[in-house]
């Protein structure tokens, strides 16, 4: 079976970050951004559409005490998944594309947190 995403074969990228003519693109040590589990991706980005929608877009930014609730709804749907509820039912969407969002979340609030060594930025409060 071929490269469903109709990548070049690594040697043919490798070959062409060293490459003095043809085809060539600089790109070895650069993050790869294909590597992203496509149906993961997609259904977190329908979750955060979900609550953009819902809320408003980038409300997870305004939540107060937002790193103790996100973690709580992470392992709630975690739990409810591990329990045997494949979908959550307010959504009808997939409980772990809800933890993933709350993870990120909780990923975007501690970075931010740490960048701003501890002080809250301005447009998380």
């Amino acid at each position: 079976m071929g490269n469903p995403y109709g990548y070049k074969i690594a040697d043919e990228v490798k070959a062409s970050q060293n490459a003095t003519t043809g085809g060539r693109k600089f790109d070895g040590g650069k993050l790869q951004y294909s590597l992203i589990p496509p149906n993961a991706l997609k259904a977190t980005v329908e979750i955060l559409t979900f609550g953009a929608e819902k809320y408003e877009p980038d409300n997870w930014k305004k939540v107060p005490d937002a790193k103790r609730r996100y973690f709580d709804a992470m392992q709630r749907h975690l739990w409810a998944w591990k329990c045997g509820e494949q979908n959550d039912q307010e959504t009808g969407k997939n409980h772990l594309a809800h933890a993933l969002c709350c993870l990120m979340f909780l990923y975007e609030h501690d970075t931010i947190d740490f960048l701003n060594n501890g002080e809250v930025n301005e447009t998380i409060k």
